[in-house]
């Protein structure tokens, strides 16, 4: 997003972190309902437009959107929609885009209050690697030709009983609603999210043998000292490293492992 969306997805992270402050809110709830506004505002191109409308005046717009929602969601739900249809968007598909982060927050706001948080972060990204290793399963959950119950049966196989309540509900929503994502982009962007709610960067840790509790403490602290900031490990074990560790960063890559050695000696050799 750019321009006036950057604003008005600022401004309503900021409404939803407020409402979320409030125990009283229902984390869960809020979370559904704005899940199926953004199916509605997906479907309905043209109320989307209207919605995000310059034209039609900012409480013209909350009105239209109270009208339209009605008593099919909670006062919390009907406050957060109204102050982001009152907001100027870029495009209208930002809106969406913007009301669908702020379901998968308010998920996460319902993991944070039940001491969930760093689980389903792991799980989060666990899931991934297992999505990105076994095509098999991930032909099954991005066949567009299975029905949404068969996708839902498959992933509370997978997951009920094993991962965070919250986990399982938000992959179950990015497989059913990708948005056009890959499932890939879809779950990193959860991870990224979770993190964020911590207000934590995120450090994905490659080595050839699972890290020691000490190892781990000693290199957060280290990157947490270099970066200015908490950092979350994603732990990652690759034995094709050889040894060392390789952290990866957003873009930025820390690479202290045997196997990036050797080919650094091998292209010297060669030159």
């Amino acid at each position: 997003m750019n321009g006036a969306s950057r604003e008005a997805l600022a401004s309503a992270r900021e409404q939803l972190d407020a409402l979320t402050d409030n125990t009283s809110v229902d984390a869960t709830t809020l979370a559904e309902e704005l899940a199926a506004v953004t199916a509605l505002l997906d479907r309905e191109v043209s109320l989307r437009r209207v919605l995000t409308d310059p034209a039609q005046g900012a409480e013209a717009r909350a009105e239209l959107a109270g009208r339209l929602l009605g008593s099919r969601v909670g006062a919390p739900t009907a406050e957060l929609v109204a102050g982001m249809v009152r907001s100027r968007w870029s495009r209208s598909r930002d809106l969406a885009d913007a009301m669908e982060e702020l379901a998968y927050s308010a998920d996460l706001v319902a993991a944070q209050r039940a001491g969930g948080l760093d689980d389903v972060e792991d799980e989060l990204f666990r899931f991934g690697r297992i999505v990105s290793s076994n095509l098999e399963l991930r032909r099954a959950l991005t066949d567009r030709n299975a029905s949404v119950s068969a996708k839902t049966e498959l992933l509370h196989s997978l997951l009920g009983g094993r991962a965070n309540p919250v986990t399982e509900r938000i992959v179950i929503r990015l497989v059913v609603q990708p948005r056009g994502r890959s499932l890939e982009a879809g779950l990193d962007a959860l991870s990224k999210l979770a993190a964020h709610r911590r207000d934590r960067m995120v450090a994905v840790v490659t080595s050839a043998v699972p890290l020691s509790e000490g190892q781990r403490e000693r290199l957060s602290a280290t990157l947490a000292s270099l970066y200015g900031r908490q950092i979350h490990l994603n732990l990652d074990v690759d034995p094709e490293v050889l040894g060392g560790v390789q952290v990866r960063i957003g873009d930025e890559v820390i690479n202290g492992t045997i196997a990036a050695r050797l080919e650094e000696a091998a292209r010297r050799l060669a030159g």
